[in-house]
């Protein structure tokens, strides 16, 4: 089973690792960072031991890593993996802006059913079985959402059954909720969101969600990227490189 320290700490950007199996093209890793596609949250991407990494795939408790072939990886291999920070951080913002949408959602309409979800790079949805217009609900939906965000609530992410890698987030007096993603440790960190709504099909919703800037950083985490009194968002060393590539998986 791959130990992951994507749940450990999130924020982390590069691990050292060792190589488990290798099968033609598939390599899996003792521990990893790099999350693969689960419960509507796209895959990361980035690179393992200087390769580019093209799929990420979940087979059961282990994640199985795409390679190009002829990657001339072994049993054994000591190697670094990096992910693009910029990607996940944008994915974990998302993510948890639909999370406080949809708690939300279900808070003010208490019968709705979700039939749906995906967290991408550029925006989050939630599609919902719904007759009504579910528009009408924004305005009171942003208000929620906002006020939350801007009391910069811990957010508590933690297994609730770790055998069987069931985890939850929490947030104190707001809603306690299964979910196995990569969290922000604050809800700063989501800043401003827009909502938009789309029709997909007779009786179905679709909210679409969308982020401006982070209102805050975790603790600690950019504190020593300040420089000259501008914040410098940290990326991984794959951006240093100037290095491109496709990767993760596809929705």
């Amino acid at each position: 089973m791959t130990q992951k320290v994507f749940w450990q700490d999130p924020y982390l950007t590069q691990l050292e690792t060792s190589i488990t199996s290798v099968e033609g093209d598939n390599i899996t890793v003792e521990r990893t960072i790099f999350y693969a596609f689960s419960g509507g949250q796209e895959s990361d991407t980035g690179m393992i031991g200087g390769q580019p990494v093209y799929e990420a795939r979940k087979d059961g408790q282990q994640i199985v890593y795409t390679l190009q072939p002829n990657h001339a990886l072994k049993v054994g291999d000591q190697v670094m993996m990096y992910i693009d920070w910029e990607r996940r951080y944008k994915l974990m913002r998302l993510h948890f802006a639909a999370e406080l949408v949809l708690e939300l959602v279900y808070q003010q309409l208490g019968t709705i059913t979700k039939i749906g979800a995906h967290i991408a790079g550029d925006k989050s949805r939630i599609d919902f079985a719904w007759e009504e217009n579910i528009a009408t609900l924004f305005p009171v939906i942003l208000e929620k959402a906002h006020s939350l965000i801007h009391a910069n609530h811990p957010i508590v992410s933690a297994f609730s059954d770790e055998a069987n890698e069931r985890r939850y987030w929490e947030i104190a007096g707001f809603a306690k909720v299964p979910c196995g993603g990569t969290h922000l440790k604050i809800t700063g960190e989501v800043g401003e969101i827009t909502l938009k709504r789309k029709n997909v099909g007779k009786g179905k919703e679709r909210i679409e969600i969308y982020i401006g800037l982070s209102l805050t950083s975790p603790p600690g985490f950019l504190s020593k990227y300040w420089r000259g009194g501008e914040k410098r968002i940290l990326k991984s060393p794959l951006h240093a490189m100037g290095r491109g590539f496709r990767g993760g998986v596809n929705a």
